[in-house]
């Protein structure tokens, strides 16, 4: 047997959990094969791995040098598999456009505008609940750009190496049944939905948090937060069994209405990232002043939200956030 890095992913997933059955339970396998795997790179290596009793797993001399090898090798692999991915499936950067998002209410429009400008691009998107997966899936090359959302001053996490530019800042709002006896008003203090049940879209993030500290700060602790996804989400509050967190943006549906929260409690802005070191850095930034333009697509469809956003000038598309996409938009509500 010749010694590969998938063993050394099974020595260093011992060390970590210090437990051949955690590792086991970890990677997927049953306890007996990676005992019989781990004994069979013991056997090419030349000698124990691990000295193992009631206690646990622990590093032979032999294991640390191991260990401090495969510490070195994995990441460096890791790196070299995400490179290649790039530049294997760069193609022709104006023509292939790969699109990643969280539960954005721009990413419809954004693709069509971007495939009126350019007819001949290809474009797919996919969709995910996790900014992280669609930041590694950006870092490894399987997608060119992710659109998320991050609560209040927030950043998504550093670790893939992403540039990620903000498209536009909103409140958050409450989705109500027209029923509701708080429907009629034009913004509603958070305290008084106090004995509400909630919903909200899942997501690895810190909106949770931020939700639950808004809440504590309007004197109350929320009740329990349903996740579902947004169709889910419209039921559940169309039933009058929850009311929902949504986006300023959240498209009309018919039955339910959307309404400010006093004081904007809750922030949400939406970013648009890329590799800094991928070809689709090179039109990131028409890429960025479309999304904004698509932004602009979705305020057409919430004139009330418009008027707001004229007095308020710290939300919406802010003057460094795309440029002249940014000066355009801007010069469009104040038409409004």
């Amino acid at each position: 047997m010749n010694l590969e890095l998938r063993h050394l992913r099974v020595v260093c997933a011992i060390a970590e959990t210090g437990s051949v059955t955690k590792a086991a339970s970890m990677l997927g396998l049953a306890q007996p094969a990676l005992t019989a795997q781990l004994q069979r790179i013991e056997r090419v290596l030349g000698g124990p791995l691990f000295e193992r009793d009631r206690r646990g797993a622990r590093p032979t001399a032999l294991g640390e040098l191991v260990l401090d090898r495969a510490r070195v090798l994995l990441p460096a692999m890791k790196g070299l598999q995400d490179e290649a991915a790039r530049l294997a499936g760069a193609g022709d950067p104006l023509r292939r456009y790969r699109f990643g998002g969280v539960n954005s209410p721009i990413l419809g429009r954004l693709v069509h505008r971007l495939a009126a400008e350019r007819a001949d691009a290809q474009i797919s998107t996919y969709a995910s609940w996790s900014v992280d997966e669609l930041a590694q899936m950006v870092a490894g090359g399987r997608l060119d750009f992710a659109l998320a959302g991050v609560c209040g001053d927030a950043a998504p996490t550093p670790a893939f190496g992403l540039s990620w530019r903000e498209v536009a800042v909103d409140p958050v709002f409450v989705l109500l049944p027209q029923s509701h006896p708080l429907a009629d008003r034009d913004e509603i203090d958070l305290v008084d939905l106090r004995r509400e049940q909630w919903v909200a879209a899942p997501g690895d993030g810190c909106f949770g948090d931020c939700f639950a500290a808004a809440c504590a700060r309007a004197g109350f602790t929320p009740r329990k937060v349903y996740e579902a996804d947004v169709r889910a989400a419209e039921d559940l509050v169309d039933a009058g069994a929850a009311v929902a967190l949504c986006q300023a943006t959240f498209r009309p549906v018919v039955g339910l209405v959307t309404r400010r929260l006093a004081g904007a409690p809750l922030r949400w802005r939406l970013l648009l990232g890329w590799h800094p070191q991928a070809p689709a850095a090179a039109v990131a930034e028409p890429v960025l002043e479309t999304a904004v333009a698509a932004y602009a697509d979705a305020l057409a469809n919430h004139p009330d939200y418009l008027a707001w956003l004229l007095a308020h000038p710290d939300f919406g598309v802010q003057p460094h956030a795309a440029g002249r996409g940014a000066n355009r938009l801007n010069a469009g509500i104040t038409a409004a």
